[in-house]
């Protein structure tokens, strides 16, 4: 079926698998899709075992669907039982986490969430006081204070795909600089080979938007840290990560930038015109060490 080849592209693979390509995108950010490193250093491609493992699995296709549907506030508020005035209060304080989003027409942000994770949270025990009666103190102090947690905790479940995927310091280093600004990174990094090195591994996701577009202007806003303590953190990260990466291997006089394009598509996906470079991918390690890492890096649980 597969042929002689060990891997595919992944729009081949979105195609053999059946999801639509921004499910099947999100399906890879939350770990339900396994991608490996391109060979020749492009965009990471899926295992003929994974496209396999997930034909194999019982219910499929219609477990993977629903293992990424997404639904909006209305939506969300309704499965769970509450107003959706609520809704909103828990996900500004921080208690649900979007797993995606998109910019509409108005250049507004739209945030979706797990249709799966809310009804498990709505079944829980323990999270009962927080769907029924007042809210707790912390809460009410968070919304009374005008915070809006929603872009922080999104950007915790990305940092844990993006730490996830390899090992190598100088790639979770470079993986750390998604979340920060070129001023910050500047300071922090003023050797300009590791500077490049870095940015030539930062990963680049295709579905940030095209160049200069309103959206990709938006969606820089929120991969963008923006929190004292959460760049606090970041800082110190990226410091520690830059150490064990230089006691590995010094960074490389000169740095160029490596292709990104997804052959089977037919062109080169978009970045944010503030991103240089292109992404290169390693095989994957373990997701949930980097989501707890980055859960202590923004101050929350793992």
């Amino acid at each position: 079926m597969h042929g002689n080849t060990t891997t595919r592209p992944q729009g081949s693979a979105a195609r053999e698998l059946g999801p639509k390509r921004g499910e099947f995108d999100l399906a890879v950010r939350l770990g339900r899709i396994r991608t490996v490193a391109a060979p020749d250093g492009g965009v990471r491609r899926v295992p003929h075992q994974e496209i396999d493992r997930i034909r194999e699995t019982e219910g499929f296709p219609d477990a993977l669907l629903e293992q990424v549907r997404v639904v909006g506030t209305a939506q969300g508020a309704a499965l769970m039982g509450i107003a959706s005035s609520r809704f909103t209060r828990l996900a500004r304080a921080g208690i649900l986490t979007p797993a995606t989003f998109y910019v509409n027409r108005y250049r507004a942000v739209v945030w979706l969430y797990l249709a799966q994770e809310l009804a498990e949270f709505a079944r829980s025990e323990a999270h009962a006081p927080l769907l029924t009666g007042r809210a707790p103190q912390k809460i009410r102090s968070r919304i009374a204070a005008g915070e809006d947690l929603r872009p922080r905790t999104w950007r915790a479940r990305h940092a844990g795909y993006l730490l996830g995927r390899s090992d190598d310091p100088w790639e979770r280093a470079a993986a750390i600089t998604t979340f920060l600004d070129a001023d910050l990174l500047a300071e922090l990094v003023d050797n300009p080979h590791e500077r490049a090195q870095l940015l030539r591994l930062r990963p680049h996701e295709s579905w940030y938007g095209t160049p200069r577009s309103p959206t990709a202007q938006v969606v820089e806003g929120i991969l963008r840290a923006d929190h004292p303590d959460e760049i606090s953190r970041l800082r110190a990260h990226l410091l520690l990560s830059l150490e064990k990466a230089r006691r590995l291997r010094p960074a490389p006089l000169r740095a160029g930038p490596r292709p990104d394009t997804d052959t089977d598509s037919g062109g080169a996906p978009h970045v944010p015109a503030a991103r240089t470079g292109a992404e290169r991918p390693t095989a994957p390690a373990p997701a949930e060490p980097a989501r707890s890492l980055w859960g202590r890096l923004l101050g929350r649980r793992g």
